[in-house]
């Protein structure tokens, strides 16, 4: 599929990433996570059930499987 970013001639390709998100105040990261990423300009598409799949994801009391630092730019 041909990039959405105007003026961008890249297409999108299957990738796993890892997605970072703020959730209750906590930063939570998911690694693995299916995305089309723009082989150009890097622009990140989610799919509408891997978005519902993330959101259940964060609603679940389930401990991570690792924890990492997190560091502040100050």
């Amino acid at each position: 599929m041909k990039c959405s970013i105007k003026g961008c001639p890249g297409t999108y390709k299957d990738k796993k990433i890892t997605h970072t998100v703020r959730y209750h105040g906590e930063i939570v990261v998911i690694d693995h996570v299916p995305a089309e990423i723009c082989s150009e300009c890097g622009d990140v598409l989610l799919k509408p059930e891997t978005i519902r799949h993330l959101e259940e994801l964060l609603k679940t009391s389930r401990q991570p499987s690792t924890t990492v630092p997190l560091y502040e730019f100050a």
